[in-house]
């Protein structure tokens, strides 16, 4: 139907007969001569309806409305001087149109395209509106350029892109399974997939050696601005190969779809130890566009005269007690905004913030009066006080202190404006932890899942046992990361007791996977990046569903076709399912 799309066109077409297609942006009638702006994917052109030229064609467009659909046909003709648009990549020339087609009309819109005030949810629930938007194009656009650059580079490396099933078997991953029932066998389910986990390790086993797949995965969990119930990620396993090996292939596709993208990014990254990034920013996705690292001082307080602090620091193993200085703070924070900073943290489950200012005639605040002199000069020495700055304290159980200081100290980044949004800093966090304690008990999970290889195996203490897997964070935002896998029987065996699982039960959970490792398995690792998160950062946007076509709301709902939503009676039967009337979750809490 179209010649040309409407940003080929320039000067050099001058004179050209053209047809082009797309939707009216705007309108304007100058005494006679109606002037529209078409768009279409690429951009907008002027067209101009003059009756002296076509009257016919002037009368179609007397008729014309935003959004409606237009063809037209007409010659390429250089703006007057003076009348030229340089906002426009076509903003030199026009189209004197000889017929004019509404192809479609539309109807009054349900709100303006481009307004930065229509809220989300009107957004989703006229999506496909919404994508109109040259800005939402381009965004898609970008999306498909590093999925392309992905594919080229992981097929350049020798990986064979494979696809994993969809229906599965519902196995423990961390989240809750999405069920699919089976007609055919009732009262039996498939799951749909957290991620091609298992599958790929099956490939490995098949001598495939190098797999990928941009997988669709599903998980039943509470949302936030970077989660989904359904979500992309790109899947890559690999054999015969060490962390090192899967860490390059990981930096080598990262590079290539930020230079897709249209940006330079310097490999290899720059690493750092689970523990390291626990103790000095709080977390183990850590942000380092900025410093403000927390510091240990839990030695300080020893043999303080506060009997809080000092029971605090008599645990080491188990409690923390962190200094957080800001440079120049005492200046930049009023005690109304210390006050702001307190209540963020009890969120948090802190009990307080205690601080303490750096004054011209020396140090002030409530907490130096435990301290001994001998305490505070190694203090300032330790934190390099200077005039002006402030340290905020934060003492007690380690993973609670950890999470509330590292909050804070990205609180506190933002506030002073020390976040380069434009930059991108990526980081390898390595040496996780092989288990953690699950939340009120004894009892031992995984830190990542239970195929990850130990890295001391004869660790007698689990709780000391390191995994052999890596994460990728950017920006404070875990990209994704992976693992060495368990390639040995006997120490998924190992593995497995220690996390409390019999033989019989990993037999009946994993054993498809199990017999598999008693056939030749060789070693292998992989990893998997959250695709959404990528683009999420790239677009320079804040959430996920910016990224993806046609997204949930953060209730897990799509206002689009209304789904989730009830099905007919006949086919529950069918299924063999009756519903139970249970109270409604609210997936956003």
């Amino acid at each position: 139907m179209r010649t040309h799309y409407n940003t080929e066109l320039n000067e050099h077409n001058v004179g050209e007969e053209v047809t082009l297609a797309g939707w009216v942006n705007s309108y304007r009638d100058h005494g006679g001569v109606i002037f529209i702006d078409l768009r279409d994917k690429t951009g907008l052109i002027q067209l101009v309806c003059d009756p002296a030229d076509n009257a016919e064609a002037h009368k179609v467009a007397s008729q014309v409305r935003d959004e409606f659909v237009l063809i037209a046909k007409g010659k390429v003709r250089m703006r007057g001087e003076g009348l030229e648009n340089p906002r426009l990549k076509t903003g030199k020339i026009e189209v004197v149109v000889d017929e004019l087609v509404i192809e479609n009309r539309s109807e009054p819109m349900p709100f303006t395209l481009g307004d930065p005030n229509v809220g989300e949810d009107i957004r989703l629930k006229y999506r496909y509106l919404d994508l109109r938007q040259k800005e939402m194009f381009d965004l898609f656009k970008l999306r498909s350029k590093a999925a392309i650059a992905a594919r080229n580079t992981l097929d350049r490396l020798g990986f064979l892109e494979v696809e994993t099933p969809v229906l599965t078997k519902s196995t423990p991953e961390g989240a809750r399974d999405y069920l699919v029932p089976s007609r055919v066998h009732p009262g039996e389910f498939y799951a749909l997939p957290q991620s091609p986990q298992l599958f790929k390790q099956l490939l490995m086993v098949a001598g495939f050696d190098r797999y990928f797949q941009i997988a669709k995965c599903f998980r039943d969990e509470d949302l936030r601005a970077d989660r989904q119930p359904e979500f992309t990620q790109i899947d890559v396993e690999m054999s015969f190969c060490t962390q090192e090996d899967v860490m390059q292939v990981a930096e080598e596709l990262l590079e290539s779809i930020f230079s897709a993208c249209g940006y330079e990014i310097e490999t290899p990254f720059p690493r750092i130890t689970w523990r390291e990034s626990m103790e000095k920013y709080g977390n183990d996705r850590p942000d380092l566009r900025f410093g403000l690292e927390l510091v240990d001082v839990i030695d300080l307080f020893e043999n303080c005269d506060s009997p809080i602090f000092a029971e605090i620091a008599q645990y080491k193993k188990i409690n923390r007690i962190k200094a957080l200085k800001v440079p120049g703070g005492d200046n930049a924070f009023s005690r109304k905004i210390i006050k702001e900073l307190e209540s963020f943290v009890t969120k948090f489950g802190a009990k307080g913030l205690a601080y303490i200012q750096v004054k011209e005639e020396g140090l002030k605040g409530p907490i130096l009066k435990f301290l001994s002199e001998e305490a505070i000069k190694t203090m300032k020495e330790r934190l390099a006080l200077e005039v002006g700055d402030i340290v905020f304290f934060g003492a007690g159980d380690r993973k609670v202190v950890w999470d509330y200081m590292g909050r804070l100290r990205v609180e506190v980044a933002r506030r002073l404006g020390l976040i380069d949004e434009d930059r991108f800093e990526f980081v390898w966090v390595v040496d996780f932890p092989m288990f953690e304690l699950e939340e009120g008990s004894l009892h031992l999970k995984a830190l990542h899942h239970p195929f990850t290889m130990p890295r001391n195996i004869d660790e007698e203490d689990a709780e000391a046992m390191e995994s052999i897997a890596y994460d990728v964070v950017l920006n404070g935002i875990e990209l994704g990361g992976g693992s060495i896998r368990i390639h040995k029987p006997e120490i998924q065996k190992r593995v497995f007791e220690l996390l409390g699982i019999g033989e019989e039960e990993a037999q009946e959970k994993f054993g498809f996977l199990l017999d598999a490792l008693k056939f030749g398995a060789p070693p292998h690792g992989g990893f998997a990046m959250g695709f959404d998160r990528i683009m999420m950062l790239l677009g320079k946007r804040e959430s996920i569903r910016d990224v993806i076509a046609f997204p949930k709301t953060q209730s897990a709902t799509c206002l689009l076709t209304h789904a989730p939503g009830p099905v007919d009676e006949a086919q529950l039967k069918e299924l063999g399912i009756r519903i139970r009337k249970q109270p409604k979750i609210d997936a956003s809490e």
